[in-house]
């Protein structure tokens, strides 16, 4: 049986305007619609989930965040937990970046294993999406978006833990490596790898891939517009 240690997640995609708040630019390219479909632009898109963002720019993002509210920040790289002292986002596969350490009892913000995100999206039901056994309940994917864009976080029904969005809108980064775990790191994922996790489908694919269950990955410098994340806490 698998031991998942308390934690505090996000109920929302970090957004477009949560994420210029902290980094000073929204990246995002996909186009931002309202619930009823209406594009959005400027500051109106800012409750839409940030996209065009790569593993290693979500790891950026957690410690400066962290930073910037007095937390402990989670991830190290090259020593150190000031992403300032990191250098230049790589553009593409870099070992430095790659061999970032998370530390797991820091209270500061973080990306979710697989574990914690499949636990949380579950939210103590047995539905296929995350709050419904019906795709257009929870999950904004293809065919209720003609694959226009991203929606408003927070528009579609929430899950049992009161979590939206866990299905769709955009896929959403997790820590783990994507290969085999061993029994050493079941809540960690696979201590070393090529690729890192996804999980949850977007508005751009079909519904079968925004099941709970559905698994993607991803280069860890890779960047696309239906790409974002969401953030968890240790709650030591």
């Amino acid at each position: 049986m698998l031991e998942i240690k308390p934690f505090f997640m996000s109920d929302h995609e970090v957004t477009r305007a949560e994420y210029k708040k902290v980094i000073g630019s929204d990246p995002s390219i996909a186009k931002a619609h309202d619930k009823d479909g209406h594009e959005l632009t400027g500051e109106a898109a800012g409750k839409n989930p940030v996209n065009q963002v790569s593993w290693y720019d979500a790891l950026v993002y957690c410690n400066k965040l962290s930073i910037k509210e007095s937390l402990t920040p989670c991830y190290k790289i090259n020593g150190s937990t000031n992403p300032d002292d990191w250098g230049a986002i790589p553009n593409s596969d870099d070992a430095t970046w790659n061999a970032a350490t998370c530390d797991f009892t820091a209270d500061g913000y973080r990306l979710p294993t697989e574990a914690e995100w499949e636990w949380a999206a579950r939210g103590g039901q047995n539905y296929t999406y995350a709050g419904s056994d019906n795709s257009d309940d929870v999950a904004w994917y293809k065919l209720n978006t003609s694959a226009t864009g991203t929606r408003e976080v927070k528009t579609k029904k929430k899950n049992g833990y009161e979590l939206y969005d866990m299905s769709g809108n955009v896929w959403e980064l997790c820590w783990d490596w994507y290969e085999d775990i061993s029994n050493a790191t079941p809540n960690t994922g696979a201590s070393s790898g090529f690729y890192r996790c996804y999980r949850g489908g977007s508005w751009y694919i079909n519904a079968k891939y925004a099941k709970v269950a559905s698994r993607g990955y991803y280069y860890t410098y890779g960047r696309n517009y239906y790409f974002g994340f969401r953030l968890v806490r240790s709650a030591n």
